[in-house]
């Protein structure tokens, strides 16, 4: 099948673009939030995220 033979293929892109644009790639937070819409469970878990991103910041 021309793997042995070391032959490329021929679309040179295709090995250097990368799957998701960079403009589209998020930073990993989620910027929505409502207060209103919240219960104990999403304020417990947005409490100890907090937490735990001061942790890192103290670490550094």
């Amino acid at each position: 099948m021309g793997r042995s033979r070391g032959q490329k293929s021929r679309d040179k892109n295709k090995a250097s673009l990368p799957q998701v644009p960079k403009n589209m790639k998020s930073d990993g937070q989620d910027v929505e939030f409502s207060k209103e819409m919240a219960d104990g469970a999403d304020l417990e878990a947005q409490a100890r995220a907090n937490a735990a991103n001061q942790r890192v910041r103290n670490r550094k």
